[in-house]
Parts: structure tokens; sequence; C-alpha cells
């Protein structure tokens, strides 16, 4: 697997529009993109830094994922997203390598991307998220 850069970091947030203003209000970022992701049951507000991304997660359902990960944990870092050449190849070659695989295959993101995740309790606890074009 070639993982090319962080494509981007993932925070679960309360209230999608009060965070906006925080990172724009305080940070100085621009919010370049707002997207809801229906089959995740989320709504997403995105910023540049540099070459790699912030992605706000809001829940748009209480039993999504980060309806649950909110009500569990709170607001904070959901996940960490790795840009890779090719997602598929990338999840089974972490599965050939012991890693317990969220999704055998890839889905649709947000921007289009494919996308695909690892289980955190195979990778020291930390989300982990393939992203390709």
């Amino acid at each position: 697997m070639n993982i090319q850069r962080i494509e981007h970091i993932g925070i679960a947030v309360a209230n999608l529009e009060e965070a906006i203003r925080y990172y724009e209000d305080i940070l100085n970022l621009s919010c370049y993109a707002i997207e809801e992701v229906p089959d995740q049951k989320v709504r997403t507000a995105f910023f540049m830094v540099g070459e790699t991304k912030i992605e706000l997660l809001e829940s748009t359902d209480p039993e999504g994922p980060i309806g649950k990960f909110l009500e569990k944990k709170g607001e904070g870092i959901h996940h960490l997203a790795f840009a890779v050449d090719n997602v598929e190849s990338a999840l089974t070659e972490a599965g050939s390598k012991g890693i317990r695989l969220i999704d055998q295959q890839p889905r649709k993101g947000a921007e289009g991307l494919k996308i695909g995740f690892l289980h955190p309790k195979s990778t020291i606890g930390v989300l982990t998220e393939f992203c390709s074009k």
C-alpha cells in the first residue's frame, strides 16, 4: 500500500454551524464545502490546512455512526484518514496482515472519494480511513 499523505482528520461535532464559526472566527480558516452523506447519516464541513483537510462531522441520526460516537465519547477527533492509490487494495493488504476491517469493499464518501475503514480495535485505538479518487 502506498500512503501518500494525511487526507483529512475527522472531528465529530454536536452542532455543525457552531463548529464552523469556531474554525472560521477563531482559527481564521475558511469552510470550502458543506455536504450531506445520507448513507452515513452525517453532514460534513471541510477546511484546508496546508495539504490536509479538517472534516467536521455532524450526525443527522442519533443511531448513525457519528450519533453513537457523540453519545459514547462526546465531541472530538473521530478518525484519521490517509490518501492511498487504491482503497480496495489497501483494505485487502491491511486485512491480509490481520487488521480487522469495518469495510470489506470501498464505499462512497464525501467529496466523491472512495473510502474504507479499519477497526480501531486493530489499529491501536485510532479509527483509520483509507481514501482515493
